[in-house]
């Protein structure tokens, strides 16, 4: 059981840098009013957020701290449980999360996270959901078990079973057969690559016995054979490299011929040049008797002068040009002769490549016979070192083919586990026997509160309710007040199942409010006929009905504004 003794905040919320302290043991019944806005639900989220790092409305974590000092965040609880005193703080501005035992810190860990998976674990033993299911009940942010999914109400239902363990022990199983599939993957995998190994290993022994000099002698008899073609190819080489050397000699002087030929080519365009020049000199004076330029005549004789030197001079370069192309034609001749031996000459280079090439390959081929001969002779002479190594890989496929066979039995034995821990195994045969006894607590709360009903949870938490006519309705079918009947007779139900169970079991009750909504008078006497029945509990109703409930309570808190800070009057 968890025993709360006192709570006390400051700097969260509307409340200033001075704390806030609530003694949750003092009385049996405390009614906390207040003016709206005055703070009245600030325990609520103090106690959540201390307890479980979120408000129980939703409020941003950055918007709790008090915005007029704006640091120093801080709120403090002191509980009882397991027969240790636990003294939590938690703060913001600076981040603080502190959890003493017997006042001694407890270690904390690399990971807030962690450290406070081990407080909801190991000192609450419940989580956010479950506690509020227990211990709250509010008219905002609250969630009423009725409003759950079938997943949560079954959440909440195992923290109050005390059956959570088993969903914990199913995660490591799950994890575990996790690391099994892959184990049984690899060990198979291994498995088979051994006796692939081993299969290889006993045919290469059995062909090790079985074998005679038959394969050495043919890779002999292929190297005498390499041999002959290496020397056949050799002289070959030596036929084709006579050839070259001789070709060789007949091209020399091939560049002094294109030199050559390209110097007549020149010569030849100047010639062409000169005589058409001197015959368009020619046409001039054959065509024209007065100069173009100044319009006189030209004198007669100088014009047969010039006549007979132009056209001995056309005679001339005529005749040298013709000498010229002739000269040409045979340098051109030469040439195309030099062109047919380079041809031939490099058919002969790719005739040597190719017989290299044939070389280098024969040559390989005789070291790789080479090769395989000594490893033949020496695998003949090494049959027991053979035999040993096959014994050895025989020993190590065993081996493995054990390990196979364990985690193969493992992972079934971790399968059968998971079986009985999930949800259909031993949790609903757990569930199964409770939810009679639930079904009566929560029908007995309800006749207690003059609503007759039969209200049904069935093994998927999925609810029937039945009227006295033998109606079949369902949660929302009812009015706000009849659903609040339900929500109170759940909330008592389950507080009842924690004290059986010892599990989320607690000395806190908190209402929020549920008589300023929808509960009529009646409702609320029924209520309290309830309350009264819980003398060991530390009951905290919040309402602004305190003018007609004073005489209700033997303990009475109120929460005032001043000055923009939540103080106690």
């Amino acid at each position: 059981m968890i025993y709360f003794k006192k709570l006390r905040w400051r700097n969260f919320l509307s409340t200033g840098n001075q704390f806030i302290e609530v003694d949750l043991a003092k009385s049996p019944s405390t009614l906390i009013i207040g003016m709206n806005g005055a703070g009245k639900s600030t325990l609520l989220d103090a106690l959540c957020f201390v307890l479980f790092n979120r408000s129980f409305r939703d409020i941003k974590k950055e918007q709790l701290v008090n915005t007029i000092n704006n640091a120093d965040c801080e709120i403090e609880c002191e509980l009882e449980t397991h027969n240790k005193k636990y003294k939590i703080i938690r703060g913001i501005k600076p981040n603080v999360f502190e959890i003493y035992s017997d006042g001694i810190l407890l270690d904390q860990m690399a990971s807030n996270v962690d450290y406070q998976n081990m407080l909801e674990q190991n000192i609450l033993k419940c989580n956010y959901r479950a506690f509020c299911q227990v211990v709250i009940l509010g008219s905002t942010s609250y969630e009423p078990f009725m409003h759950l999914r079938a997943r949560y109400r079954r959440e909440v239902v195992e923290e109050i079973l005390d059956i959570r363990v088993f969903s914990h022990m199913d995660l490591l199983l799950r994890q575990k057969q996790g690391e099994l599939n892959k184990s049984v993957v690899d060990v198979k995998h291994r498995y088979d690559l051994m006796q692939e190994k081993y299969e290889l290993q006993k045919n290469h022994f059995e062909q090790i016995q079985n074998r005679d000099n038959t394969d050495i002698e043919y890779r002999k008899e292929q190297l005498k054979e390499n041999a002959q073609s290496n020397y056949d190819y050799n002289q070959k080489l030596q036929l084709f490299n006579e050839k070259i050397i001789s070709t060789k000699a007949e091209v020399w002087g091939g560049d002094q011929h294109n030199k050559k030929a390209n110097e007549l080519y020149k010569l030849e365009a100047k010639i062409e040049t000169n005589l058409e020049r001197h015959k368009s000199s020619l046409d001039f004076f054959e065509n024209n008797d007065n100069c173009p330029t100044c319009t006189q005549p030209i004198d007669l004789t100088f014009k047969q002068n010039k006549l007979s030197d132009e056209k001995r001079k056309i005679w001339e370069l005529e005749s040298g040009l013709k000498k010229l192309s002739k000269e040409a034609e045979i340098t051109e001749a030469k040439i195309e002769e030099m062109n047919k031996i380079a041809e031939r000459l490099s058919e002969l280079n790719i005739s040597v490549a190719k017989v290299n090439t044939s070389i280098s390959e024969i040559n390989r081929h005789s070291n790789r016979l080479d090769t395989e001969i000594v490893k033949l002779e020496t695998e003949s002479k090494d049959t027991n070192k053979v035999a040993d190594e096959l014994k050895q890989i025989e020993e190590d496929l065993k081996l493995v083919n054990f390990e196979k066979i364990k985690v193969v039995e493992d992972k079934k034995y971790i399968d059968i586990a998971r079986e009985i821990l999930n949800d259909t195994g031993v949790k609903a045969n757990i569930i199964k026997k409770y939810l009679p006894i639930m079904n009566n607590l929560i029908n007995k709360y309800l006749q207690a509160m003059d609503f007759f009903v039969n209200f049904h949870l069935d093994e998927e938490f999925n609810e029937t309710i039945k009227s006295r006519f033998r109606d079949n309705f369902n949660y929302n079918s009812f009015s706000e007040g009849e659903k609040l009947r339900i929500d109170l007779a759940l909330l008592f139900t389950w507080r009842t199942i924690a004290k059986m169970k010892n599990s989320t079991n607690t000395n806190l009750l908190i209402l929020d409010e549920i008589f300023d909504s929808s509960l009529d008078g009646q409702g609320t006497d029924d209520f309290f006929k309830i309350l009264k029945t819980l003398t060991k509990e530390n009951t905290f109703i919040i309402s602004h009905k305190g003018d007609i409930l004073f005489d209700r309570f033997t303990n009475i808190i109120k929460f005032e504004k001043y000055k923009n800070f939540t103080r106690l009057k």
